[in-house]
């Protein structure tokens, strides 16, 4: 701490970056800052939440870099966040580059999908939220428009051209003129005119019905019937033809889920969501998103919507209350990036004046508006209250003070970078279009704590059910046992361990069976249960709360006597029983056996299932291997001058006793195999095969 205070007391009242390291000198969280000094001073005093505090605990040493602006600071945090991949940083993990559908610029043009924008004139549409949307568009504009679909050009007239979906540039001259009309219509379509295209279609089907082509008219009805499955009614249209991306993001317990509405020709037509654990600052850590999506997604909007950043009460996020007046302010220019409040209107009316300048020729923010943002009926919001106009103002000051970068800095930024027209909406469509993507972030979270909440109902809350039920005061571990066999040969057993009601998969065993003959089960169990247990013994490993056997009052009886005579052991031991169509019927405990009976629909019956189905899988799994690996050991061991040494060779050689059947002579003279013993080990093999 002595380092890090020197180091606090130099810090600069300037923007920049603050790389965050360990105690090896890992790099393990990159910010930025308006205000180096305050941001970074902010990590060392003060409460924090839980996940900051985790990221705070890790701090050894801290380098940092000053910028020139929060532009500069804004990329390079990108940059550097790309190099060193810190472990609590927001990162594009799984999603680094989006699809897009492209429109080559070739003299025969095609449809492709491909996670590349270049700068080869061809025209791209996207990004879709996933490969599968944009291949289904694929699909259904190769059935609607007739370009090539081949990647070389063939020789002669393919399948496409006989179902009428290519027009064949192989054999026949194709115009341009053709090829434009035909890329014109995929445009529109792609751009959010898929209505228009819906209805030509409409029309040309009435016409094909009535000159009794019904063949051309069940074409076109399919198509139309393609349109309407992929392509989802929207109820947010703007009066404007602009191309949009319009994010939101919520936080809650840690986590935060960024939601991106993609307007295409004035309507929304895809929406893309992430949502991940977040260490730092939200709205910083907001940004940091949107800077990475979009250094990896380069075809840009005319327009993007950035929300406000939210208040925090408790572990939830909550949106800024709406102003009475005021717009949205396109935040640009020195004044803007030099604001110290958060965001534009934290201030008051001055600030989001001063914040508009200079991009757009000085006009005041309420005139940033165009029709489409107009409310049609005249209604205004409800003016916020003194409390929270006070609460936000207070919410502002503090991460001003803490130089984080406001929404109007970052915005700002973003704008200057990326060269496209970056907005904070105060009111209007837009507002209620920035809004309704944090609600879908905020109802996402929502949704994936229920279903952590659910899952805990199933898994811990279960076991402790079972428990109860069974009359323990804890069930935490349960150990489960199958055995596995073909009429006694290859018999093996496996043993899977629950905790929490959750499967432990590193603490799984298997057990090759040494000492019982042929087809007893009782003993299997006697052997497995003796040798598991005198290992836990021996080496102090963590015992179970509960024993779980496959089967009923024989292979409990076998267990318990181990357990309890040989070694001294006293857990609860229950037999799972079968029914005729081998799925779980019934729970046996006690000493004798008796029934315990829950209800099928039950959790704690779900769990014993699961339980039931896991060992047996796992028993059975491992019973193959040893079977498979016994077939083969015998097939090449029964020939003659095959070793255990010479058949490792064979099998670590070719792989499979399929491709050592499949190989000739010549194959095996690289092992020092000769002639005469390669062609009594292929006749032995294929001769067992005829039989």
């Amino acid at each position: 701490m002595d380092n890090i205070r020197g180091k606090l007391a130099l810090l600069p009242d300037l923007p920049g970056c603050y790389l965050m390291k360990n105690e090896e000198g890992t790099i393990i969280y990159v910010g930025k800052a308006k205000v180096l000094k305050n941001r970074v001073r902010s990590y060392f005093t003060g409460s924090h939440n839980g996940k900051t505090q985790r990221l705070v605990a890790d701090i050894r040493d801290f380098e940092y870099i000053v910028t020139a602006s929060n532009m500069e600071a804004l990329i390079l945090e990108c940059n550097l966040i790309k190099k060193h991949m810190p472990r609590y940083n927001v990162q594009l993990k799984d999603d680094k580059t989006f699809p897009y559908i492209k429109i080559t610029n070739e003299r025969h043009p095609r449809l492709e999908v491909t996670r590349r924008v270049l700068k080869d004139k061809a025209k791209y549409f996207g990004p879709y939220p996933n490969a599968y949307a944009a291949q289904q568009t694929k699909k259904l504009l190769d059935r609607m428009y007739p370009l090539r679909k081949c990647g070389a050009m063939p020789k002669e007239v393919c399948l496409y051209y006989h179902m009428g979906q290519c027009l064949a540039p192989c054999e026949k001259e194709v115009s341009k003129s053709d090829y434009e009309e035909i890329t014109q219509s995929i445009s529109t379509f792609l751009g959010g005119g898929h209505e228009a295209v819906k209805k030509d279609l409409q029309q040309k089907m009435q016409e094909a019905a009535e000159e009794l082509y019904f063949e051309r008219a069940k074409e076109l009805r399919d198509q139309i019937n393609y349109i309407e499955a992929l392509m989802e009614k929207q109820n947010i249209n703007t009066a404007d033809t602009k191309d949009r991306d319009v994010f939101g993001y919520a936080v809650d317990k840690g986590w935060m889920c960024v939601q991106i509405l993609y307007m295409r020709q004035g309507k929304m037509i895809q929406r893309h969501s992430s949502s991940f654990p977040f260490y730092g600052e939200a709205f910083s850590d907001f940004m940091s998103y949107v800077t990475q999506y979009y250094s990896e997604n380069p075809a840009l909007p005319q327009e993007i919507l950035l929300p406000e950043a939210l208040l925090m009460e408790g572990s939830a996020s909550v949106l800024p209350p709406e102003p009475a007046d005021g717009g949205a302010a396109p935040v640009d220019g020195s004044a803007a990036a030099d604001s110290e409040e958060v965001p534009v209107r934290a201030a008051g009316k001055a600030a989001a004046a001063a914040a508009d300048t200079s991009a757009y020729g000085g006009r005041p923010a309420d005139d940033t508006f165009d029709g489409a943002d107009e409310d049609p009926a005249g209604e205004e919001e409800a003016p916020e209250t003194a409390a929270e106009t006070a609460q936000y103002a207070a919410a502002a000051v503090e991460a001003a003070a803490a130089g984080v970068v406001d929404a109007a800095g970052g915005a700002a930024a973003l704008q200057q970078w990326l060269g496209v027209k970056v907005l904070v909406p105060q009111r209007g469509l837009k507002k209620k279009m920035v809004r309704m993507a944090c609600e879908n972030g905020r109802v996402a979270l929502e949704e994936k704590f229920r279903l952590i909440e659910r899952d805990e109902e199933r898994t811990s809350g279960a076991a402790l059910g079972l428990g109860q039920s069974l009359g323990l005061k804890s069930l935490s571990r349960i150990e489960a046992f199958d055995n596995s066999n073909i009429q006694g040969a290859n018999p093996v057993s496996a043993m899977v361990v629950f905790i929490d009601g959750k499967p432990a998969k590193k603490e799984y065993r298997k057990y090759k069976v040494r000492t019982v003959q042929g087809p007893d089960d009782y003993e299997t169990m006697r052997e497995v249960i003796r040798r598991r247990y005198e290992r836990v013994l021996k080496e102090d490993l963590p015992r179970p709360d509960l024993i779980v056997v496959d089967g009923g009052r024989g292979q409990i009886s076998a267990a318990v006597d181990i357990l309890e005579n040989e070694l001294g052991l006293f857990i609860p031991v229950c037999g799972l029983v079968k029914d005729a169509k081998h799925k779980t019927a019934e729970l046996l405990v006690g000493d004798p056996p008796e029934p315990v009976h829950l209800a099928r629909d039950s959790e704690e019956f779900y769990l014993l299932q699961r339980i039931q189905d896991e060992v047996h899988r796992f028993a059975i799994t491992f019973h193959r291997e040893q079977r498979g690996k016994s077939m083969v050991t015998s097939r090449l061991d029964a020939i003659p001058g095959i070793g255990e040494k010479r058949r490792k060779l064979l099998l670590k050689h070719f792989g499979s006793l399929k491709k050592i059947k499949e190989a000739t002579v010549e194959d095996f003279r690289p092992l020092s195999i000769g002639d005469k013993l390669a062609r009594q080990i292929l006749e032995a093999l294929r001769d067992e095969e005829k039989v």
